[in-house]
């Protein structure tokens, strides 16, 4: 994957994020096709270019704090 690949989709998922519909690791995994261990490293990446991004347990989803 390069560059350009990578960011796309870490934009996606970033999105997906902002509009609700990221509910657990597995199911980012799935989505990607990729390894949950995969899936954290892309949520560290996009919280080290400074997104908050939490999971809430009651709603068993992840979200975004402004």
């Amino acid at each position: 994957m390069n560059y350009n690949e990578r960011k796309k989709r870490l934009q996606y998922l970033l999105e997906m994020i902002e509009k609700g519909r990221c509910q657990s690791l597995d199911k980012i995994a799935i989505h990607f096709n990729c390894s949950k261990n995969t899936a954290k490293r892309m949520l560290v990446c996009l919280r080290n270019d400074g997104h908050n991004i939490t999971y809430c347990k009651v709603n068993r989803k992840f979200s975004m704090k402004k």
